[in-house]
């Protein structure tokens, strides 16, 4: 037998498709806004993937304003060389010929100059030929050149040159940045870094109401889904407290009452939790796994490739490491349940464990269960763990890949950086998609076993409906009870009660003894119309009670029971219990009847004092306050069920005076197993195997000498 705790922690669907249909077809009322609400975190997906391409656009723009204008340069320069072409040149020859400023020495270097460049045929060796002449020469073969409605006369031109030339000969990139910062200021308020402010003004907005509608989406769609889970749940808690006071007594007897609490709290609270996070995370996620896909093959085919293989390689080897760890997760709730099982028998017979010394066993077994936990506990963590770092592997290798490969593209002009920064954003939107995902149907999977154990208690067959056109005022019936042949078996297949007949008079306490078994219980259960007959008839002044409901019944009816009942409130509250029109002075009337009024007086507040588990009262008084209450009902029956089975002899002498003050003018059913008790019954019924075999008062059936004798003088005896 499997301990507590240790079941249905990781429960699985009996019908996954089946439950998921009827809890969705259960959320009609809400398909509106459960489907507004999926649309909004596909929406706010989309935008999610629309962002990496406007950031790598931003990026572009931003790369390009920090680098010089190289085709502005381009230009400068080409224009520049066409000074030196053929025609051109030979009319500054003989400008130079007649120009008096110009020396004749650099004239002389200029004609050689001219020698060399014609008999030589490379043209790099032709320039350093022609850069080599002196300034004066240079300057008069340049004219002046309006770029962007710029003039860059010849001075500026030849430092331009100069600064070409060394450029050529240092080669280093750090040189050439502090060269170009050199340049004239005329060339250079041409070609200096100049970022479009327009665009990235633009850019920035655009990207905002992006971020800000992917944002507010996201928050509408959590809004509607809590709204709609947290209904939901209250909807489904509504059902199951109708339905608990419709479903017969047999279904709690049947059920464990912590399996029936789970289901009321811990499977609902699993249905509103993933309901509210799964099915927007599926949808959301899907749509970003599909779309990052798409995106990124949209913007370029070979890095899509590589990220995705990048990726791929990281999930299988996670996969495998799930695979081994799902074991040791199983184990782990199981031998959790197991230990929690144990230490809950060991605290609960802590007083046997120590009288019979068996603690040092207890420790042994304990030690045990202990280690098999820590085992796979260990385990398990340990696995999981992984997880973790290979996700953040799977992250940065795909980074890696993407930045190496973009690199190369770069290189070769068939991208841009911000193609890169985007990949690296679509490498996270394609991988955590997929943790996300099994995550959701994981939930999903919970859900629909959840879904199942609480519709199962929803579909339980209920007590048939009462419609009755009678009814029994409690303050005008006589008192008379009739039992007529009356069968019944909690089994259809086996009988309890097999020919019961008895009748009690008004005002008679009627006792019900026998041994354990003998249905003396299951009568009183029969009568409260907690159970159907098979066949036969209980009459309550004449009248049956299958013509009579089971709530005019039950006001007919006082209760007092072996197990004391009081919920956690004042002690006014307990004793008024579902009563109305209860002054406090009809209160204290019953409890001085009952003798509970001292003290209920010693206690702080008196009727105001709040019960709890931490309020220290004796079984005895418990009882008297339940007696008390029972002492407010004033209805014509009572029953009284062990009521002093588990109190001590001087508490019982206390409790039976109050019972027999309540008994007072009552037609009393009285259950004892210590028969002392029951002496003046006015009427002893002797129940055994479901029938009735003695009946009398107690000097009657002693003096027969039969079953009732021998049954009270057994507890006479050493």
């Amino acid at each position: 037998m499997p301990r507590p705790g240790g079941s249905n922690v990781y429960e699985k669907s009996k019908d996954f498709f089946g439950s998921i249909k009827r809890l969705l077809s259960n959320l009609k009322s809400w398909r509106i806004i459960i489907i507004v609400a999926l649309f909004l975190a596909m929406f706010s997906a989309i935008l999610s993937l629309i962002a990496p391409n406007k950031l790598s656009d931003f990026t572009d723009i931003i790369t390009k304003g920090l680098a010089i204008k190289t085709d502005k340069l381009s230009y400068l320069s080409e224009e520049i060389q066409n000074n030196f072409n053929g025609e051109k040149l030979k009319i500054k020859i003989n400008s130079i010929n007649n120009d008096q400023s110009i020396n004749e020495s650099d004239k002389e270097i200029f004609y050689n100059s001219l020698k060399q460049m014609q008999q030589e045929n490379d043209e790099k060796k032709k320039q350093v030929i022609l850069f080599s002449l002196p300034d004066s020469i240079l300057i008069h073969l340049l004219d002046t050149i309006k770029i962007d409605g710029k003039v860059i006369n010849e001075k500026d031109q030849l430092a331009m040159l100069r600064l070409s030339e060394k450029l050529d000969k240092e080669g280093k990139t750090e040189e050439s940045l502090k060269l170009v910062d050199e340049l004239p200021e005329s060339i250079y308020s041409i070609i200096k870094p100049e970022i479009n402010m327009k665009k990235i003004k633009d850019l920035a907005i655009l990207m905002i109401i992006i971020y800000i509608l992917s944002a507010l989406f996201s928050y509408i769609q959590n809004y509607a889904m809590t709204t709609v889970s947290n209904n939901f749940a209250r909807g489904l808690r509504s059902e199951i407290s109708s339905k608990i006071n419709r479903l017969p007594l047999k279904y709690f007897d049947s059920h464990e009452t912590g399996d029936i609490l789970s289901r009321v709290t811990n499977d609902i609270d699993t249905i509103a939790q993933n309901l509210n996070n799964s099915l927007a995370t599926l949808v959301t996620s899907f749509t970003l796994f599909i779309g990052s896909i798409i995106m990124m093959y949209v913007t370029n085919w070979i890095m899509a490739t590589t990220a995705i293989i990048s990726s791929l390689v990281g999930f299988v080897l996670m996969f495998l490491i799930l695979g081994k760890s799902q074991k040791y997760f199983s184990m782990r709730q199981k031998e959790l349940g197991n230990m929690n099982g144990f230490i809950e028998e060991m605290y609960s017979g802590h007083n046997v464990i120590k009288a019979y010394n068996g603690t040092d066993k207890a420790i042994l077994d304990f030690q045990e269960l202990n280690d098999k936990l820590f085992d796979a506990n260990r385990k398990s963590i340990f696995l999981s763990g992984l997880m973790q770092p290979i996700m953040g592997f799977v992250g940065n290798f795909g980074y890696v890949a993407v930045c190496l490969v973009g690199a190369l593209l770069v290189l070769d002009g068939n991208i841009s950086f911000g193609v890169i920064v985007a990949f690296m954003i679509y490498i996270r939107l394609f991988t955590n998609p997929l943790s996300q995902i099994a995550q959701a149907m994981t939930n999903l999977q919970s859900t629909a076993a959840a879904s199942e154990r609480v519709y199962e208690f929803l579909d339980e067959e209920e007590m048939t409906k009462e419609n009755s056109s009678i009814h029994l005022h409690r303050h005008k019936v006589k008192g008379f009870i009739e039992f007529k042949n009356v069968k019944f078996g909690y089994d259809k297949k086996k009988t309890i009660i097999k020919d019961f007949s008895a009748k009690a008079e008004p005002g008679q306490k009627i006792a019900i003894v026998g041994p354990t078994g003998a249905g003396k219980t299951t009568m009183v259960n029969l009568l409260m119309k907690f159970y159907d007959i098979n066949s036969g008839e209980i009459l309550i002044d004449g009248v049956s009670t299958n013509n009579l409901t089971r709530e005019n019944i039950h006001k007919l009816f006082i209760m007092v029971l072996q197990d004391t009942w009081l919920f956690e409130g004042s002690i006014r509250d307990n004793i008024k219990f579902n009563q109305e029109n209860i002054t406090d002075k009809d209160i204290w009337r019953a409890c001085r009847t009952v003798g509970v009024d001292h003290f209920i007086k010693t206690l702080p507040g008196g009727l105001d004092a709040l019960l709890n588990d931490n309020e220290t009262i004796s079984s005895g008084q418990k009882q008297l306050i339940t007696i008390a209450r029972g002492m407010i009902e004033d209805a014509p029956f009572l029953i009284l069920d062990e009521a002093t089975s588990n109190v001590d002899t001087r508490t019982e002498e206390l409790v039976q005076k109050a019972m027999d003050k309540l008994m007072e003018g009552r037609t009393s059913f009285i259950i004892a197993h210590r028969l002392s008790t029951i002496k003046n019954a006015d009427l002893i019924l002797v129940m055994n195997d479901g029938n009735i075999i003695e009946q009398g008062n107690h000097e009657e059936l002693i003096n027969k000498n039969g079953f009732y004798a021998e049954l009270y003088n057994s507890q006479f005896q050493k």
